[in-house]
């Protein structure tokens, strides 16, 4: 992983923590292909960002939700050899107490933050454990460690990345290959912007949000060289509010 010419694959890569992870990894010396599900003036400016610190940024639009369309864009756009790192970010939050979440409610973040797990780095895996390398870290969540009120959904889904993450490290670790996830607290992105800070930051010791920067900087520590035997284990970021 301290080779030249490194790729990095971030699922969910031009918003948010996902943008921030696209850039610290290229500035970490990784080539790198965030994906998006259309192409913007987002998209563009962290590929115009990447591009001024002398690494490659190719743009990839794939829904994580339609299988088949992600599978052949992961499959032209690594025909040649398989990512040096896949982060997974992909996700999204439709709140609302279970007694009265709708179908729609379940289904969607099950679909995305889950599902697309599967859609987009399940086609990736065989091309990783054949150059006998490489990591893998998906971004699940405080809500997947303890649950929260009013996200049973949303829980759900970061619970099952948890488990998939411990279950593939069993499965993938004699070939090299290192599995990990993240799981951020309350991060000041577009998703918790709406949060009553009054009401949330009495739950966190070091009472204030985490930056999306912070999440990258623990995941550029999971796929680079210092890293290497650290495998099947959550890494929380979240100031104090689960321990």
């Amino acid at each position: 992983m301290n080779g030249k010419n490194r790729t990095a694959l971030i699922i969910g890569g031009c918003r948010g923590i996902g943008r921030e992870i696209t850039l610290r990894l290229a500035r970490d010396g990784f080539d790198v292909v965030p994906t998006c599900r259309k192409r913007g003036e987002e998209a563009e400016k962290i590929a115009e960002e990447v591009r001024g610190m002398g690494r490659s940024c190719r743009i990839l639009e794939l829904d994580v939700r339609d299988r088949e369309g992600a599978r052949k864009a992961l499959d032209a756009e690594f025909a040649e050899t398989a990512p040096d790192a896949v982060v997974y970010n992909s996700g999204i939050a439709k709140d609302n107490l279970f007694a009265f979440m709708d179908g729609s409610q379940w289904d969607d973040v099950l679909e995305t933050n889950l599902r697309g797990f599967y859609n987009t780095v399940q086609p990736l895996v065989f091309g990783m454990l054949a150059r006998h390398g490489g990591r893998i870290v998906v971004i699940t969540s405080a809500s997947g460690q303890t649950g929260q009120a009013g996200q049973v959904n949303y829980s759900a889904s970061k619970a099952g990345l948890i488990g998939a993450v411990k279950a593939l490290a069993r499965e993938v670790g004699r070939k090299g290959l290192l599995v990990n996830a993240v799981a951020p607290g309350v991060i000041e992105t577009e998703m918790t912007k709406e949060l009553p800070k009054d009401a949330v930051l009495p739950l966190i010791p070091l009472r204030r949000f985490g930056r999306p920067e912070e999440v990258a900087g623990v995941v550029s520590f999971l796929c680079g060289g210092d890293s290497g035997y650290v495998h099947g284990q959550v890494i929380a970021v979240n100031g104090g509010l689960v321990i």
